[in-house]
């Protein structure tokens, strides 16, 4: 049976609550006008419909009857993304099983779906973070047909689940199930792709040699096995109750995989309004189920992306949250595994040792988890305590494993891997920052050194290939934020600094831009806020000035008098090549009107009102 609730995880969704009274109230309103009694279609005008199923074959009476219920499927398949490929198969058998459920399903729209591997450190990736909120509108777009009365997205990846979420939360009255292709099997491991990268940033290995160990990783169809934020996303999704359970971390190709796909579309055709258990995604989606989705990033290390993306997910459900409720939940979330950047294993090994199961019941039985949302995906949220297998060719589900099958990689509440989550947030007179220490060693969790200013992280690499870095800095990399560039990953630096720290120096990253969902070992402090281009004091740090990042205490600091630092000039950077080519001067109105990233790097204003921070309140390290 589930512990009572901790106090801090019911203190925390308490605030929230009180400090989206208003906001939630005027967005269930929305739900309220939305909700009509009937299929959704059947106010439409006759030329409306007909429209609506004019290429529906078989399925065109239904479709006029009124009486099945349809299911939206919203897209973001390609076949160029690994984890998205094998979604190019699933709306014919969504289709036929929906046609046995006494339902009908029709494509209603695609979104894009970018893939950060491929544009990682390249210009690409400065229209990463704002093709979350395209994927939104896109998903907005596929909806606003009004034919539906419920919906299937089909996502994977880094921006891509929240953007089909954000969207779909403004379409609250409608039920709504994730599907997922689950990871590839496992590649090259990754200590020792890790190492090879790390030969390559020093100059001891060649190209073809680095090419050989990313093709041996990243290998064949399905999701890139390691935890950074795609893997995050399907963990929240289960936590939130958006999947049937034990989704996630199912291989595709295999014969559970697409009795999976076949069950998402027998459980849609369930839980609409048509039917006698309605569970629409916008009363599901409340602020228990994001501390749920907040507790499990905390306990298994997941990416800081969601410190952004989840922020964002929120408002789109009328709800305000901030950075400090997630370090306060990270403080009493014990960390459950050991997933890569985190440790050598990749979620294969995860799933293997008892994978969402095992986890959902650890958490509701250490009192860290709200057991009585509303899940779209399932009777109950104890109903992801179990795990789906094939008894023939029938889907069932069973307990989780009573113990984990590899504690090296998945451990209990009563004996985890670390006490806490290792979310930290920092603040001090460069501003709010988020740090992730779960793969960080606890002597590498405080630098005070001179700080090396850089505008950008080419120019990062070009000192240190120059030899001008082997000594104790923080790198400040700035104009990196979402109204300077799109706020890209700076995860190329993680080889190049790792390999400083590993020679003894002492060395920490501050940056308002962002790090890979699977950031590691060095310390870095991300996502600072106010942004170099808002103002923000980072525009005024300068070669030499002393900076301090310390986790443990909670600082971001530099070593220079308030008043001195207001009085310096702002550092000025021509931004002219990060906002032309590639599209980028199309996201121009995007980046003039971005929200900071703790509040969401949101380019779509009104959604919420920002929440106010704790005050910022000096530590000395």
């Amino acid at each position: 049976m589930p512990a009572p609730l901790h106090p801090v995880i019911e203190e925390v969704t308490a605030r929230i609550e009180a400090r989206s009274r208003s906001t939630r109230a005027a967005y269930l309103s929305l739900i309220a006008e939305a909700r009509k009694d009937g299929p959704q279609r059947k106010i439409l005008s006759c030329g409306n419909l007909a429209h609506g199923f004019a290429a529906s074959g078989e399925d065109k009476e239904k479709l006029k009857s009124l009486v099945w219920p349809n299911i939206a499927i919203v897209t973001a398949y390609n076949d160029m993304l690994s984890a998205h490929q094998p979604l190019g198969a699933y709306p014919d058998i969504i289709k036929a099983a929906a046609r046995e459920a006494g339902a009908t399903a029709q494509i209603a729209g695609g979104v894009p779906a970018m893939c950060d591997g491929v544009t990682q450190g390249q210009a690409g990736m400065e229209l990463s973070l704002f093709s979350r909120d395209v994927i939104a509108m896109a998903t907005a777009v596929s909806l606003s047909h009004d034919m539906f009365d419920a919906a299937i997205c089909l996502g994977v990846c880094d921006k891509i689940v929240p953007g089909l979420l954000i969207g779909a939360l403004r379409f609250g009255h409608l039920p709504v199930l994730f599907l997922p292709a689950g990871p590839m099997r496992s590649g090259l491991p990754n200590t020792e792709k890790a190492r090879i990268r790390q030969l390559y940033a020093e100059g001891k290995a060649g190209r073809d040699q680095l090419l050989d160990a990313e093709s041996a990783s990243y290998h064949s169809p399905g999701t890139c096995t390691f935890y950074g934020t795609a893997n995050s996303n399907q963990m929240m999704m289960e936590l939130m109750g958006l999947h049937l359970p034990g989704s996630a971390f199912i291989n595709p190709g295999t014969p559970l995989r697409e009795a999976m796909v076949e069950a998402t579309a027998r459980r849609a055709a369930k839980i609409t309004a048509l039917g006698q258990d309605y569970r629409p995604i916008g009363e599901a989606i409340d602020a228990r189920a994001i501390i749920n989705a907040i507790v499990g990033l905390n306990a298994t290390g997941g990416s800081t992306n969601h410190t952004i993306h989840l922020v964002a997910i929120a408002r789109a459900a009328g709800l305000i949250i901030n950075w400090d409720d997630f370090e306060d939940i990270s403080h009493v979330t014990p960390l459950l595994t050991k997933i890569y950047p985190n440790g050598p294993a990749d979620v294969n090994h995860f799933h293997a040792a008892g994978g969402m199961g095992f986890l959902v019941r650890e958490l509701l039985q250490a009192g860290l988890l709200h057991g009585d949302v509303m899940t779209p995906g399932a009777d109950s949220l104890a109903d992801f305590a179990r795990e789906p297998f094939l008894e023939g060719e029938t889907l069932v589900w069973r307990d989780a494993p009573a113990e984990s099958l590899d504690g090296d990689v998945l451990r209990p509440a009563s004996d985890p891997i670390a006490p806490d989550g290792g979310l930290r947030v920092v603040a001090g007179t460069l501003g709010r920052a988020v740090v992730k220490v779960s793969a960080v060693k606890p002597e590498h969790r405080r630098v005070s050194a001179p700080a090396v200013v850089f505008d950008t992280q080419d120019d990062l690499l070009a000192a240190f290939k120059a030899g001008r870095l082997e000594r104790d800095f923080v790198a400040v990399i700035r104009f990196q934020g979402p109204k300077a560039n799109g706020m890209p990953e700076l995860h190329k630096l993680t080889p190049t600094l790792g390999v400083l720290q590993d020679r003894g120096f002492k060395v920490a990253l501050v940056t308002d831009g962002r790090m890979s969902g699977a950031s590691g070992k060095v310390l870095a402090a991300i996502h600072v806020c106010p942004e170099a281009l808002d103002g923000g004091p980072i525009a005024r740090v300068r070669d030499g000035d002393v900076i301090t990042v310390c986790a443990d205490t909670g600082v971001l600091s530099v070593d220079v008098q308030p008043d001195e630092l207001a009085a310096r000039a702002a550092a000025i950077c021509d931004l002219t090549a990060s906002h032309r080519g590639l599209g980028r001067e199309l996201f121009a109105g995007f980046r003039q009107i971005a929200s900071s990233a703790e509040e969401g790097a949101l380019s779509i204003p009104g959604l919420c009102e920002p929440a106010s921070p704790r005050p910022v309140t000096e530590t000395v390290a």
